[in-house]
């Protein structure tokens, strides 16, 4: 008797399904949140099986955590770049505005799941790692604050004085939409004015 008659074929993955797979379930969650997603709202956008989805995660869950790992890192990797925790804080400052805009630009899919991510409860799951980036934006931080580039102040301040303008802008672009509703496109120009504002207010 021919024991391999009796073995079932391996499921292997295919980069290509599993790639749409990702791109559709943040696209899906970004339209109707964490509430509307499901596996089987998923396998019909993204044109596969429910079974499919689970040769490559085991559940929703581990999707979900999967894809914000995923995401972090490009966010971390964009947003590093020729970055270093020792630079001045103003130049170190500029350069994170105009990384995190290229990545929002690139990727802007990516980074609203990735807000949505870190505004849910979801954030707190075992699974979720906390990429390098955090760790930089700490050292970079306390380096400033040593050289006396700024004065000290509770993270959450200065996160609001150094980077909220920057998302307030973001969230303009997004939406391609002024106060007034004229179309608005964040330029390095509008960036820049805006940047320097900010760089008198936390050194006054």
């Amino acid at each position: 008797m021919n024991i391999h008659l009796y073995l079932r074929p391996l499921r292997t993955r295919d980069e290509n399904k599993e790639s749409a797979i990702r791109e559709k379930a943040m696209e899906l969650i970004v339209k109707e949140g964490f509430d509307g997603f499901s596996m089987q709202k998923l396998a019909k956008e993204a044109s596969v099986s429910p079974a499919t989805i689970y040769i490559y995660y085991k559940n929703r869950e581990d999707l979900l955590n999967n894809l914000f790992n995923e995401v972090q890192e490009k966010f971390s990797e964009t947003a590093l770049k020729n970055f270093n925790v020792n630079l001045s804080f103003e130049e170190g400052i500029w350069l994170q505005w105009k990384n995190r805009l290229q990545f929002i630009k690139s990727y802007p899919v990516y980074f609203r799941f990735m807000e949505q991510f870190r505004t849910s409860p979801l954030i707190n799951h075992g699974d979720v790692k906390m990429s390098e980036f955090k760790e930089n934006m700490k050292l970079f931080f306390k380096n400033a604050v040593k050289r006396g580039d700024i004065k000290k102040m509770e993270p959450e301040i200065f996160w609001s004085l150094a980077y909220g303008p920057f998302y307030a802008l973001v969230r303009f672009h997004l939406k391609d939409k002024s106060i007034i509703d004229h179309p608005f496109e964040l330029s390095e120009a509008k960036l820049k004015m805006t940047f320097s504002s900010v760089m008198k207010g936390l050194k006054s």
